[in-house]
């Protein structure tokens, strides 16, 4: 028996696969992440011991946009006090004269230059160090001596260690990240782990990675900065294992939450990964899947701009009190509201199998805003729902126009509670190929952890410019022996180990990741690079000489369970449907109501038609339809 818990803004989702019995269950997030979790837990497994535990969580995330982070010292070479405030000419808002940086998470006092190494390191009263020297990325000696130097008092990032590779600014603002990070996130694994482990209710913990891969409560703890994206990586994992299975090539995945929807391209079984974010105004160079998050979900609250327009998000009703709907105290409109109030939602469900929904809330909550609107409620809820899809439209649209990708010859893998409401609706403004609705998609999240590899990511500054590619075989060797020493020290043995080569022209300022054999010669990366690089900026100038400047090594284990210990899809319920009248694009219509459970792989669906399950919803309008693939998910067409 193992368990995956993936904790979001609005709802934790917990499940747990024994022997190919799935059981899962949706609980409100509280306050300490952990009560949720173990809430969870007891609830499913009625306090059997469970083998091991995988963790999605967003504690790094919300220290960080909150500025809930440690007090942090930074030391670096003198002189160099300053690059993590001065950064790069990037502007976030080119046209805005009155848009503020975030302020540096290490303040001016607390950066300390040093011209040697010091015998002893005073930092004065502060709860974790950064290390960051200018020749950091290949002199890792000097960091380690002045961690030395510093003590054991409190915890200390080596950029060395953090992310070993050239430009300054963004090796030292990684390393700040993770100084800041650190005590917070060390202090919640540590206290899950003894509560949840030290209890003897589970055996092992892991947490994913923001790259889709596994690692050791002890590492992530260590490494805070690598699971920022921790929980949405799940979402992204589960999807590309569900469109093997389908046999699609090309999806984006769509998961749609109570308080954010994230997306993601993945083509031919590959997560478009990213090697530098900005999280909250903070530049991060770690790995990370491509995922893109807007503040459009559920819980996304209506509001009216000083202009008079109807906006929606990014503020959140969040867990509490959640959309008025929720009978917890919320008063303002929300998308899933606006859900209620079109029928979607079923105003007499109860979400989750728990949460029951209030109809006549939702109703009044949604009249607030249409009557300063000057509109029925009916028509101030489809504003809503228009509003709330354009914003994910854009997300849609930043993941594969914006990267050189067509979204029509897309498939949209739709998830989260929320994701099966809007998914057909997105994906035919897009002109995409199709909407692909799995199972368990209400908790598909945590079902991906249980789907996801460990996994190691490590990195290596190289430059070079004259195509000899003799230089880099002695780091890939490193590198690659390196990683599954990791592996192995988790218990775990390497399956694959795959290399990347960041690679650009000679002189240019960015880099593309590009795949790379070691039996494969120069000729064969220069093409694929050029190739890359026309796909993604619409040109490429071969001939023009390239320069490699990273190397990177993934290694993967193996993952503690596949699709196929999900068991197979069989209809569960006997359940005929039912009818009731539904809000749709083109006004009220008489949907069909299914229980999904009630349906068998063959059976086709057509709209207008709701198909509920406990975790999530799908709605089909009129012209959609909908049949039951092999393994129980759903393939809209229209």
């Amino acid at each position: 028996m193992i368990l995956g818990a993936d904790v979001g803004g609005t709802f934790t989702d917990i499940v747990v696969v024994d022997g190919g019995t799935v059981t899962t269950a949706k609980i409100s997030t509280t306050e300490l992440q952990g009560d949720a979790i173990v809430e969870g837990l007891d609830q499913i497994t009625g306090g059997e011991p469970v083998e091991a535990f995988v963790h999605g969580t967003t504690v790094a995330t919300n220290a960080l946009l909150e500025g809930k982070g440690a007090h942090v010292a930074l030391i670096t070479d003198a002189g160099f006090e300053d690059v993590v405030e001065i950064g790069r000419q990037d502007r976030p808002s080119l046209y805005d004269p009155f848009f503020d940086r975030p302020a540096p998470l290490v303040a001016r006092q607390d950066r300390i230059g040093v011209e040697d190494v010091p015998e002893r390191v005073d930092v004065g009263d502060v709860e974790s160090v950064a290390v960051a020297l200018i020749d950091g990325h290949v002199d890792a000696e000097r960091e380690s001596s002045i961690a030395a130097a510093i003590g054991s008092k409190v915890p200390v990032s080596l950029s060395s260690v953090v992310a070993p590779e050239f430009r300054e600014f963004e090796r030292t603002s990684t390393t700040v990240i993770n100084a800041y990070l650190t005590p917070v996130t060390s202090r919640y694994l540590g206290a899950l782990e003894d509560r949840v482990v030290g209890s003897g209710a589970v055996g092992s913990m892991a947490v994913m990675r923001s790259s889709g891969g596994l690692m050791s409560a002890a590492d992530a703890a260590a490494l805070p900065a690598a699971v920022l994206l921790s929980g949405p990586a799940g979402g992204v994992v589960a999807a590309r294992e569900f469109a093997a299975v389908l046999g699609i090539g090309h999806v984006i995945s769509f998961d749609m939450g109570g308080t954010s929807t994230d997306v993601c391209r993945i083509v031919d079984g590959d997560i478009d990964v990213s090697y530098e974010r900005t999280v909250a105004g903070y530049v991060c160079r770690m790995p990370s899947a491509g995922i893109h998050t807007v503040g459009a979900g559920g819980g996304s609250i209506a509001w009216i701009d000083p202009g008079g327009s109807l906006r929606v998000g990014p503020r959140s009703a969040g867990a509490m009190p959640g959309p008025a709907c929720y009978r917890r105290g919320g008063t303002e409109p929300t998308v899933t509201d606006a859900n209620v109030v079109l029928g979607r939602i079923d105003p007499r469900t109860r979400l989750g199998g728990t949460l029951r929904i209030d109809g006549d809330a939702a109703e009044r909550a949604v009249a607030s805003v249409a009557g300063r609107l000057g509109m029925s409620t009916v028509e101030a809820a489809l504003g809503i729902v228009r509003i709330a899809e354009e914003v994910m439209a854009g997300a849609i649209r930043t993941v594969s126009i914006e990267q050189g990708s067509d979204p029509r010859g897309a498939s949209l893998l739709a998830f989260g509670g929320a994701g099966g409401l809007h998914a057909v609706s997105l994906a035919r403004s897009l002109s995409m190929a199709s909407v692909i609705v799995p199972p368990f998609g209400g908790v598909l999240s945590a079902v991906g952890l249980l789907l996801a590899p460990p996994r190691v990511d490590l990195a290596a500054a190289v430059l070079v410019v004259d195509g000899d590619l003799s230089s880099v075989h002695p780091v890939v060797d490193s590198l690659d022996a390196r990683a599954r020493d990791a592996l192995a020290g988790a218990g775990h043995v390497a399956e694959s180990v795959d290399v990347t080569l960041d690679v650009r022209y000679l002189g240019q300022a960015h880099e593309i990741g590009v795949p790379w054999r070691r039996d494969e010669p120069f000729g064969v990366l220069d093409d694929r690079f050029n190739a890359m690089h026309e796909l993604r900026n619409g040109f490429a100038r071969r001939g023009d000489p390239i320069e490699i400047v990273a190397v990177r090594c993934t290694a993967r284990g193996l993952p503690a369970i596949t699709i196929d210990d999900l068991g197979t899809w069989a209809r569960r319920s006997s359940t005929p449907p039912a009818t009731r009248v539904v809000i749709g694009a083109a006004g009220p219509t008489r949907a069909s109501i299914y229980d999904r459970r009630s349906l068998s792989v063959g059976d086709f669906v057509a709209g207008p038609a709701v198909i509920e399950e406990r975790e999530s919803t799908t709605f089909l309008d009129v012209g959609e339809r909908a049949v039951v693939r092999e393994n129980g998910s759903l393939e809209v067409t229209w």
